[in-house]
């Protein structure tokens, strides 16, 4: 028998975690804890080990980015599922999260379906952003410096089918866009795809397109993909899943 998935709520307004909770625990997802700022939901996620967390970006104290770094540099593998919480589309410091490890974000207008399919989504080690809105954010706020150099050398691990493979992804395109493409059957993209992952160190396919920008695998610039970003069909959310 699947144990009960378990979620903490962390945002500063009372509303937004009681609206959550309820519609979580109609569906029978358990709500562990709930936390009013960045550095209770850091505490709280030591104590009750939830699979996913619910971070609000603007929150007293320390806000929500602090915390994602510091939950995520603290977790093993296994360790939660950050999900950002945001009232903003493509905020700025959206990006900043995805990039300490946060696997999607959603906006607090969110339905009660979608927003239930998207937890699940996470706690199955999806991520819960398409690639089309990835890139957008990538596009608007990624700034190479520095650093570059750095992330350069990690992708000379990578052979140069997966270097193909993760600058098509970071254009947009799902598993079965890709296979199509590279004439090979999903599952050997998939398996491409997990590779590029355990060789990079990366949690999932959203800090792959921003790794594949800021190493300038792939620029701004490049051609768009189509925008068909939603795969693998779930009831209860328009006809579509959330995960990648």
């Amino acid at each position: 028998m699947t144990e009960p998935l378990r979620v903490l709520l962390a945002d500063d307004q009372t509303l937004v975690r009681t609206g959550f909770r309820m519609i979580l625990g109609a569906d029978g997802i358990d709500v562990v804890a709930e936390a009013t700022n960045g550095a209770e939901a850091v505490e709280a996620t030591r104590r009750t080990r939830p699979d996913v967390v619910l971070m609000d970006i603007r929150m007293p104290e320390m806000d929500g980015l602090e915390a994602t770094r510091r939950i995520l540099t603290a977790s093993q593998a296994g360790g939660p599922h950050v999900i950002i919480l945001t009232t903003f589309d493509l905020d700025r410091y959206v990006y900043a999260a995805l990039s300490a490890g946060a696997s999607g974000f959603l906006l607090k207008d969110v339905t009660p379906e979608y927003l239930v399919a998207a937890v699940r989504t996470i706690r199955n080690g999806d991520a819960l952003l398409a690639p089309a809105i990835t890139r957008r954010l990538v596009q608007r706020f990624a700034q190479r410096g520095g650093d570059a150099a750095s992330l350069h050398r990690d992708l000379a691990s990578l052979t140069p089918r997966e270097l193909e493979v993760l600058g098509l992804l970071a254009r947009g395109l799902s598993n079965a866009e890709l296979a199509t493409r590279l004439h090979l059957a999903e599952t050997t993209v998939k398996t491409h795809v997990a590779r590029i992952l355990a060789k990079l160190g990366l949690r999932d396919r959203v800090q792959a397109v921003i790794v594949a920008y800021e190493t300038g695998l792939v620029s701004a610039g490049a051609g768009e993909a189509a925008e068909q970003t939603w795969t693998e069909a779930s009831p209860g959310v328009n006809g579509r899943s959330p995960r990648l």
